[in-house]
């Protein structure tokens, strides 16, 4: 049976390397899930050969669409373009740089059952140099404690959600502490989430433009502004649209793991 219709979209950032073999990927398992699907790349204002790549893509195959930004928005203004442009029931995102495969969407949507509205895929093994590792630990442990957040890897972007999700946040962030905001708000909103492990590869290709020492300190910035917006103040409770379906709130989030 397949399944709802599916946007999946690639935030890309000198992503010349990957790209095109992530389009393909993904395009082939869109194929065996649904009849209904599109492929969105946010070209966040790439300096290499991105542009033109995937403008021969977006001419080659029909369910590519590309969404270009002039100046750099940063990932967070990228994930937020990708979710603004996408239109079918369900979303799917990914980074650009291949370290995720576009084929475990599969056991995503295996896990994505009525009553789940987000599955967070987790690393399995995080194949990184050693300081990203480390790096990247001491950031999981702090943001789960900080936030409250119940997962185990909040900032692993491998997830498929029901878009409806949108309906009721907003997402404001320019950086990566994007996807501390995106769970957070979810979590806090009661929409249920699953977890599923998938692999996690090393980088073939590029850098990374948020696990370095250079940005630490924006990221410690950036976080301590996301805390007093969302743990002290609540501001996104204060905010938040009321859209439900039925007229019920939703039951605590569940965690469900694969």
């Amino acid at each position: 049976m397949k399944s709802p219709g599916i946007s999946v979209f690639f935030p890309a950032y000198n992503d010349a390397g990957t790209i095109p073999s992530m389009i393909l990927a993904a395009i082939l398992i869109l194929r065996e899930l649904t009849d209904d699907y599109e492929v969105i790349v946010v070209n966040d204002a790439s300096q290499d050969h991105t542009g033109d790549l995937l403008a021969e893509m977006e001419r080659q195959y029909e369910c590519v669409r590309i969404v270009t930004h002039a100046q750099n928005r940063g990932y967070g203004g990228a994930l937020r373009s990708g979710f603004a442009n996408a239109t079918k029931e369900l979303v799917f995102y990914t980074d650009g740089d291949a370290q995720y495969d576009p084929r475990e969407l599969k056991q995503l949507m295996q896990a994505l059952t009525d009553d789940v509205d987000i599955v967070n895929g987790y690393k399995i093994t995080r194949h990184d140099p050693l300081h990203r590792v480390i790096i990247g630990g001491i950031y999981q442990h702090f943001v789960r404690f900080a936030f409250g957040l119940k997962l185990r890897d909040p900032d692993c972007d491998f997830r498929v959600m029901r878009r409806s999700i949108f309906d009721k946040i907003d997402l404001s962030s320019d950086s990566g502490v994007i996807c501390v905001e995106m769970m957070k708000k979810i979590g806090d909103n009661n929409f249920r989430i699953a977890e599923v492990p998938v692999h996690h590869y090393h980088r073939a290709y590029g850098k990374s433009q948020f696990f370095n020492f250079r940005r630490l300190f924006r990221v410690g910035v950036d976080l301590t502004k996301l805390w007093f917006q969302l743990v002290i103040r609540k501001e996104h409770l204060k905010t938040a649209r009321v859209v439900s379906g039925d007229g019920d709130s939703h039951p605590a989030p569940r965690q469900v793991e694969e």
